[in-house]
């Protein structure tokens, strides 16, 4: 038990061979009182057990008629035991929802089949295979001169496209692969990914003269650099 990680959920269950008994005093926060009869002594070395280790014994939790405590009969069908255990870490005691037997099961056994619901919420586990979603600068459809070049281009690798289909057999799944090309490489080599998020009233002429400022200024600042360093040089 002490091996296991403290994030894992944790659940110890079985025959124990444990009577816990119905009195809880001091195991409050890990027991409930509703077990069954008194506590003997692997029930006190069980307590014991899921007390340091931080487990929550299910079965004394939740109230039940006495025939859905007992998890063992004797075989002159007189005496009922509650030495079947769930244990779940104390840190998930929310998840458990239930814990009782079901006497109809059918399993050979002077024991009855312990049942619990628990209701988990998983994360789910992104794998480092899967690839990100690309997205177009479909922006630029806004500008005649580049929405013509797109189609020119894009009619142009369909027509090279069809005249390679006439020729050969091909699956529905080649053919839409082979269009799924044609139409994703005419955007990247015309449009490009979309690098950035701004604001749709700025429009693609604006864009153009703030990248050609930038370039401007960086090319005033690359200068004045160059010329503080030929200074330097001189003095």
């Amino acid at each position: 038990m002490a091996m296991c990680p403290r994030k894992d959920y944790t659940i110890l269950m079985g025959n124990l061979n444990s009577k816990v008994g119905i009195d809880n005093t001091g195991y409050e926060d890990i027991m409930g009182r509703h077990g069954l009869v008194e506590r003997n002594v692997n029930g006190e070395r069980f307590t014991n057990l899921f007390s340091f280790n931080k487990l929550t014994l299910g079965g004394t939790i939740f109230p039940h008629k006495r025939i859905h405590k007992a998890t063992c009969i004797s075989p002159d069908h007189t005496t009922e035991n509650q030495i079947d255990h769930i244990c779940i870490n104390k840190k998930f005691r929310r998840t458990m929802e239930d814990v009782r037997t079901r006497r109809g099961a059918n399993i050979a056994s002077d024991h009855h089949l312990v049942v619990a619901n628990l209701k988990l919420k998983l994360k789910k586990n992104w794998t480092s295979g899967q690839t990100t979603l690309q997205r177009f600068n479909t922006a630029f459809f806004r500008d005649t001169y580049k929405f013509n070049e797109f189609k020119i281009d894009l009619n142009n690798r369909l027509q090279a496209l069809q005249d390679l289909l006439n020729e050969e057999e091909t699956t529905m799944e080649d053919n839409w692969k082979s269009i799924k090309e044609a139409l994703t490489s005419t955007c990247q080599e015309v449009l490009g990914l979309k690098r950035h998020q701004h604001k749709e009233w700025i429009s693609i002429e604006t864009l153009d003269k703030i990248k050609e400022r930038k370039n401007e200024k960086t090319a005033i600042n690359n200068s004045r650099t160059r010329r503080k360093s030929k200074h330097k040089l001189n003095t």
